[in-house]
């Protein structure tokens, strides 16, 4: 008995397919050129959510490199945003004019030596070097005067 059928793999079953899939990349081609081509004309719309909010402020490298320090090396014990915790004190107030570090000599010889009487430790026997204190220092009297909202900071593009 024979079949009319032809013998699986044969060259006229294989086209088959293959045509399918050119028709499907020619057609899903033609969409994206399609949308290419209208979404110049259609406004950007704003990428930001209620959630994914773009920085509100614009700060120098320095500033910003101090936010970083900061987070890196302070947060943990100073809180996010220079709050405070229940482990150290809130260094937006602790800077003020009436606070008890009201300077930036102060600041700076509070963070260099620590404080080991209550757990805050030497930065500068651990390493860290002026700069780096210095530009904590500037983004911590940044928050501390409002100059800058809680909040990860955008540099200042330069040019």
């Amino acid at each position: 008995m024979t079949s009319s059928l032809s013998p699986k793999g044969s060259s006229a079953s294989m086209c088959m397919p293959l045509l399918a899939v050119f028709r499907r990349a020619v057609l899903g081609t033609g969409i994206v050129v399609g949308v290419l081509a209208v979404a110049p004309r259609v406004q950007a719309q704003e990428l930001r959510d209620a959630y994914h909010q773009a920085p509100r402020d614009t700060v120098s490298q320095e500033v910003y490199d101090g936010w970083k320090q900061f987070n890196l090396n302070c947060a943990r014990c100073h809180g996010e945003d220079v709050l405070g915790t229940t482990i150290a004190p809130h260094l937006i107030l602790s800077l003020k004019p009436d606070g008890p570090i009201n300077t930036k000599e102060l600041f700076i010889q509070t963070v260099c030596a620590g404080r080991p009487t209550k757990g805050m430790p030497s930065w500068c026997a651990l390493g860290m070097d002026m700069d780096k204190i210095q530009s904590i220092y500037d983004y911590v009297k940044g928050r501390s005067d409002a100059k800058i909202g809680p909040g990860r900071p955008a540099v200042k593009p330069t040019g």
